[in-house]
């Protein structure tokens, strides 16, 4: 009993270690005072100055837009390139999971400068598309790396057994194969969005007049100090995600209930 009560202890002060900036943050964007250190009395005027602040709203529209569109997109490929991997023989599946690997440990800075570099050598404008072409290269090694241990849990013989029932290889994939990782796909895809959503260095490496996303505005904020209104919009941002994790969860559920019948 003692044990009981000491592990959920333990587990509680984890999570409120770890969600106490988040706390504080939500609370303090209800704040009638820009000081973040002391509460002068409840107010919603952040929020209102949130959708009256135009730079702002152009700056979450670019952040949503690249982060939705690299997310689908890295999605796609990296789901393809998964599948692809994982038939692939020993070694020449070694060596291509050792190179997705290198993306992902790599510093965020040595991307960035490679990425820019690669823009410039192409001769490719800054801007809208270096950025997104940034972000999906950014993000589809975590994709694979998410959809790779739903095709090991996979029963390799059921497209077998689709092709051989006349399915040709696509409609095997669509209706087969694709269902049965439909979980690390989600999860792909979402971490995607978060990762591009999230990054500053590879954003502003790669972005060109213009264009700025939420990261970026944030970070050009600090030199004249941070505006209240970004409280209210990362609790926005927080309870939007929060809400979309539980209707995500909801349906999985209720599909591997549905499936499970």
């Amino acid at each position: 009993m003692v044990n009981k009560g000491i592990k959920k202890l333990y587990t509680f002060l984890i999570f409120l270690f770890l969600y106490a900036p988040i706390i504080v943050l939500i609370v303090f964007s209800f704040n009638n005072s820009k000081s973040r250190g002391v509460w002068a009395g409840f107010t919603l005027k952040w929020y209102i100055e949130l959708f009256q602040d135009a730079e702002i709203l152009k700056a979450l529209y670019y952040t949503l837009l690249v982060a939705v569109l690299s997310a689908v997109i890295s999605t796609i490929i990296g789901t393809f390139a998964a599948i692809g991997i994982y038939n692939m023989p020993g070694l020449n599946k070694k060596i291509i999971l050792n190179l997705n690997y290198i993306p992902v440990l790599n510093p965020d800075i040595v991307t960035a400068v490679s990425l820019m570099a690669l823009f410039r050598f192409l001769k490719i404008e800054f801007g809208f598309t270096t950025m997104l072409l940034s972000h999906v290269t950014f993000c589809t090694p975590y994709v694979i790396l998410s959809v790779l241990p739903k095709l090991k849990q996979m029963n390799k013989h059921l497209a077998e057994a689709a092709m051989d029932l006349g399915a040709t290889p696509f409609y095997a994939l669509r209706k087969v194969v694709i269902p049965e990782i439909m979980p690390g796909i989600i999860t792909g895809g979402l971490m995607a969005f978060t990762l591009s959503v999230d990054d500053f260095v590879i954003s502003f490496f790669n972005t060109g007049n213009g264009v700025s996303n939420l990261s970026i505005e944030i970070f050009s904020m600090t030199r004249r100090g941070i505006n209240p209104v970004i409280n209210a919009l990362s609790t926005l941002m927080f309870v939007s995600l929060m809400i979309m994790l539980l209707i995500i969860n909801k349906r999985t559920e209720k599909n591997e209930m549905e499936r499970g019948v």
